[in-house]
């Protein structure tokens, strides 16, 4: 079982994930390979939190130029964390409502 620093990467920080907030819904960039087990089991282990549901979202990267040269950016996977109803928010994103 991988640890749970490498399951979850970094908090997406958008308008639209944070009116997410008010329903105890929180947006994650999580690793490719990860599954909806290995996510819930890492937000429970990270931010002593009871998860509720996860739903997963694979992002294709975009596509970018420079001058004649094109590629793109790799591609990632966003997971939203819906929180149990009696378990307590994220510290991270309490000063952002």
């Amino acid at each position: 079982m991988k640890a749970a620093q490498d399951v979850i990467l970094k908090p997406i920080i958008t308008e639209k994930s944070m009116e997410g907030l008010q329903q105890g819904k929180y947006t994650f960039k999580v690793a490719k390979d990860a599954n909806k087990i290995e996510i819930a089991h890492a937000a429970e282990e990270l931010f002593g939190v009871k998860v509720a549901k996860v739903n997963t979202i694979n992002c294709r990267g975009r596509a970018k130029r420079v001058g004649m040269s094109a590629g793109r950016q790799s591609d990632w996977k966003k997971a939203i964390i819906t929180l149990a109803e009696g378990s307590k928010t994220i510290e991270f994103f309490d000063g952002m409502m």
